[in-house]
């Protein structure tokens, strides 16, 4: 007999779904938050976990990164909420759980799904993303080679340029087959000798050092302190500088250990033809995973990214990439993603797309110079827009190819040979 714990902090909740399930044969064990979860989950192993999102003490979320942090999450979790969000989805897909239910939850939904992860439980996880992947590109080849050869001979690990999963996708690279992973940003007790010692051989990851809470603060203080003592590797990342978090109270001494070894990701700007097949890898990885709709990117899309000024912003060019192509997958709403889906979410400006203007100027030339100035900006817009497809600019200026290419001719508006048909 299976199993299932359900975690939820209203009684109403708890009593209905343990009637519904006791009906349908499973044991059921109940609890009404975090620490009572975590007690039954280490003295029954449950075969299912049903938990929910919102608990006063720890959310639901954390306690599920916390799971599969410490590489506990040896059983299929369904997360639950009655205040749903895609982004909760997706954030709760990413660190293990196998589905998500809405309350008011049908009952012939929670039966399936139940039904589901107690036969799937024990399907393989898919490896984790590496920059193995992106062997193809001669730069990252050449990271890689950096940064194992940094790792091989120091301990603890900075990562300049980038944080969240570009930073992940680092650390991973480092990790052995099987090897222990403990993300110390998702660890909500506090760290302890024998914790770390379990760690051998393994990484401790912080995706964010600027976002730590006090509790993670302490926790990565005490790794450090006995990081050279053990075999373990430590790699951390930070959106701000760590003279900004000295600044901001840090304890200096943590944040010298912290950076006496750091490397940086290398820049974007003298890369852009690689963007897309980057962009691509990583949309991949996303749907292979189920945290993202089947989606590809069309060609209007790659180029579009291609042309983005990633040297405007070198120090977050990697993970505003990352971003950016995940909140497409997610926001778009056709299987294809395209360039007008970039040019909505896009973060950074292209270096030489026009961007919107103020009218007032068209105001003061005489209506024939200001009908043809207009013009021309419309054109050059909507050119870059398409990548240079000179179908698509036909199709969304409504005029005839010949009269078009006429048009452009007239106004002066160059036209770029990449991507042009």
């Amino acid at each position: 007999m299976a199993i299932i714990l359900v975690v939820d902090d209203e009684v109403g909740i708890r009593e209905l779904l343990s009637e519904i399930l006791i009906d349908e044969g499973y044991d059921v064990r109940l609890a009404e938050n975090a620490a009572a979860a975590r007690r039954i989950r280490d003295e029954l192993r449950p075969d299912l976990v049903l938990l929910d999102i919102w608990m006063p003490d720890t959310d639901g979320i954390s306690l599920l990164k916390e799971w599969h942090a410490g590489g506990q999450l040896n059983m299929p979790v369904v997360m639950m909420s009655g205040h749903g969000t895609i982004d909760t989805a997706v954030e709760a897909t990413r660190f293990g759980a196998f589905d998500f239910l809405e309350k008011p939850i049908a009952l012939q939904k929670l039966l399936t799904t139940v039904h589901k992860a107690l036969k799937h439980d024990s399907l393989p996880q898919r490896p984790p993303l590496t920059l193995e992947a992106f062997a193809r590109s001669g730069f990252i080849k050449e990271f890689k080679r950096r940064l194992e050869q940094a790792a091989a001979k120091a301990p603890v690990l900075f990562l300049k340029g980038a944080t969240g999963g570009i930073a992940e996708i680092c650390a991973r690279t480092l990790q052995p087959p099987r090897a222990p992973w403990v993300d110390l940003s998702a660890t909500s007790n506090p760290l302890t000798q024998d914790m770390l010692q379990k760690a051998g051989g393994g990484i401790l990851f912080v995706p964010d050092v600027a976002a730590l809470g006090k509790l993670q603060q302490m926790n990565l203080a005490f790794a450090l302190e006995r990081v050279d003592r053990i075999n373990v590797q430590l790699v951390a990342a930070s959106s701000r500088p760590l003279s900004a978090l000295a600044d901001a109270g840090w304890d200096s001494k943590l944040l010298a250990r912290l950076g006496e070894v750091w490397i940086a990701l290398p820049s974007l700007a003298g890369h852009a033809d690689e963007v897309p097949e980057i962009a691509s890898l990583l949309l991949t990885h996303f749907t292979e995973r189920g945290e993202v709709p089947a989606r590809r990117f069309s060609s209007g899309a790659l180029n579009s990214l291609r042309n983005l000024p990633w040297k405007h912003h070198p120090d977050s060019a990697w993970t505003s990439l990352y971003t950016l192509v995940r909140n497409l997958a997610l926001t778009a709403l056709e299987e294809d993603i395209g360039a007008e889906d970039v040019a909505r979410l896009a973060p950074l400006e292209s270096d030489d797309q026009p961007q919107a203007v103020s009218l007032s100027p068209f105001f003061e030339q005489p209506l024939r110079e200001a009908r043809d100035a207009f013009e021309k900006a419309y054109f050059e817009y909507h050119l870059r827009l398409e990548g240079g497809n000179m179908t698509r600019l036909a199709e969304k200026s409504g005029l005839e190819r010949t009269h078009l290419y006429r048009k452009l001719k007239q106004l002066g508006v160059a036209l770029a040979k990449r991507g042009e048909e």
